[in-house]
């Protein structure tokens, strides 16, 4: 029996359909009587309750999606698509934090650093990663990593899936905000290639502090926002209840930070999302990461860190007004009236 919690209001249809065929084919099974013809029926009718429900999910429905308790984590996407994953802990001056890991790896019998932020499972998992929330000395230990990568010349992978970096006073007093501001400083420098991929949530600064890349990629449901869309809700509209508005508002899906040129690549996931089949997933993304880092290979060093700072200086639009323009358009308009 699902717990209440693992099935999105949403997913509650198609659930349902596959609880019958579970049952049909438990009954098939027991009475030892045929049911092809129902279970081709109910087949069907799941192929087109899925297709009904996710080609047509709302920025909200996408959000909790990326936050679905069966998602797929780091640590799991590490276990299936590296090799050899050798943790090193702490930053060296305060302690190690669990809501940021990191250590070597082989991917593709080539060693790279992985830098992940990890939620946990289970409640004993959770609190001891702080819900995947860094402390100060967590970006840190990833800055130390990073150079650490840089010395043995080893390609850097962040997988990012965080609500948000956290903000407690002890964070505040150890300086989050300046541990953040120096991990974008040292990765727009850094002289090997960076990719960062979003798998679920990337929340505000606590995603943006391990993910100024050569190139950044995000999974089909993930996120990626300066807010989360409560925390946007509650300022503007005083009410959390207004969150699948924001959501909308702050254009923080996939599709819509491709439009933007947020994100370089949207990586498919399985249909109904990557809970669905981490298996698969995860062999998607490994292949979107094996295709960007072999092309970053080839870059040299000094283009390749002129590439990465001119890609994050031409994001977003500025638009100017000259006030001398401004002057000269006003002088203009009292002269037609002038002369009539």
């Amino acid at each position: 029996m699902d717990k209440p919690h693992l099935v999105l209001e949403f997913e509650k249809p198609l659930r349902e359909l596959e609880k019958q065929m579970e049952s049909l084919r438990r009954m098939s099974k027991e009475q030892n009587i045929s049911v092809s013809k129902e279970v081709t029926a109910i087949e069907k009718k799941i192929a087109n309750t899925k297709k009904e429900i996710f080609s047509n999910l709302t920025a909200w429905q996408k959000v909790q999606l990326a936050r679905h308790p069966l998602r797929p984590h780091a640590l799991d996407y590490i276990k299936t698509i590296f090799e050899d994953f050798q943790e090193l802990h702490g930053d060296r001056r305060f302690r190690d934090d669990r809501a940021l890991i990191g250590g070597t790896a082989f991917f593709e019998q080539k060693p790279v650093m992985i830098i992940a932020e990890q939620k946990g499972r289970d409640t004993k998992d959770k609190l001891a990663n702080n819900f995947g929330m860094p402390n100060p000395e967590g970006y840190r230990k990833a800055n130390r990593l990073m150079k650490l990568a840089e010395k043995f010349n080893m390609p850097v992978i962040c997988i990012i899936d965080t609500p948000g970096a956290h903000c407690g006073i002890g964070a505040e007093e150890r300086h989050v905000a300046e541990a953040i501001a120096v991990n974008l400083r040292d990765m727009s420098s850094l002289k090997v290639p960076i990719i960062a991929v979003v798998i679920g949530e990337g929340g505000s600064g606590g995603a943006l502090g391990i993910g100024v890349a050569d190139k950044v990629l995000i999974m089909q449901y993930a996120y990626y926002s300066v807010i989360s869309p409560e925390g946007c809700a509650a300022i503007l509209w005083k009410d959390r209840a207004n969150s699948p508005k924001a959501a909308a508002a702050l254009k923080i899906s996939a599709q819509e930070l491709k439009e933007l040129g947020v994100i370089d690549e949207i990586i498919n996931e399985p249909f109904g999302g990557a809970h669905r089949d981490p298996a698969e997933a995860g062999e998607l993304l490994k292949n979107s990461i094996s295709s960007h880092l072999n092309l970053l290979r080839d870059i040299s060093t000094n283009m390749l860190v002129e590439q990465r700072y001119q890609k994050f200086r031409n994001m977003g639009v500025i638009e100017k007004s000259s006030s001398k323009s401004n002057k000269s358009s006003r002088t203009d308009s009292k002269k037609k009236e002038a002369t009539g």
